[in-house]
């Protein structure tokens, strides 16, 4: 696979969380700036993403985050970063998040970590795009999603073949060699539901 410059990161914007996860963003973070990684993000200064954001800076990595307006107006974007992008709407940032990178890290986070997991997982089974994907299961955060997926290959709504979607690690030290050793999509496009 191609060098991994630019690594998204999906993550939650709450600072009431354990330590565990915040220990876990700054790790992240950290790693893709001692390893020139770029971090494309969702612009904000609170919670892991503010964690993930300022541990990349420290580490001498360049931080692109992008923000909607409607948020930024909640004076929470991240003023500090190497580029930030104001956009109209959240279908804006998704996109651009999707185009000025090269892969998805997901750490735990709420409904809308969720919303952009499931957006990106559907849009590599739809061969949108077929960028790595790795889910950072600190602490089991995501065996729920793990079980949900499960349940829905068991009912029929999926196929055993959307598990190789994404790569699941438990350390963060695990995801930068998970990312570069994923494994291209296999789902043929005849046989996957719409």
């Amino acid at each position: 696979m191609k060098d991994l410059f630019s690594i998204c990161v999906y993550c939650g914007s709450s600072s009431r969380v354990s330590d565990t996860y915040k220990d876990a963003a700054h790790e992240l973070g950290t790693e893709l700036g001692r390893k020139g990684h770029q971090l494309v993000y969702g612009g904000g200064r609170v919670g892991l993403m503010g964690i993930v954001a300022d541990a990349t800076l420290a580490a001498g990595g360049s931080v692109v985050g992008i923000i909607p307006e409607h948020i930024q107006v909640l004076e929470v974007e991240h003023t500090g970063l190497t580029e930030l992008l104001v956009v109209d709407s959240m279908h804006t940032r998704k996109n651009m998040m999707v185009e000025r990178s090269d892969a998805f890290v997901i750490l735990p986070g709420g409904l809308g970590t969720l919303d952009e997991t499931f957006e990106i997982l559907t849009w590599k089974q739809l061969r949108l795009h077929d960028k790595p994907v790795v889910v950072v299961n600190i602490d089991g955060y995501w065996n729920p999603l793990e079980e949900l997926l499960d349940h829905m290959i068991a009912e029929g709504f999926a196929q055993p073949a959307h598990r190789k979607l994404f790569t699941v690690v438990t350390r963060v030290e695990d995801v930068l060699p998970a990312l570069s050793a994923q494994p291209e999509p296999t789902i043929d496009p005849e046989t996957k539901w719409l």
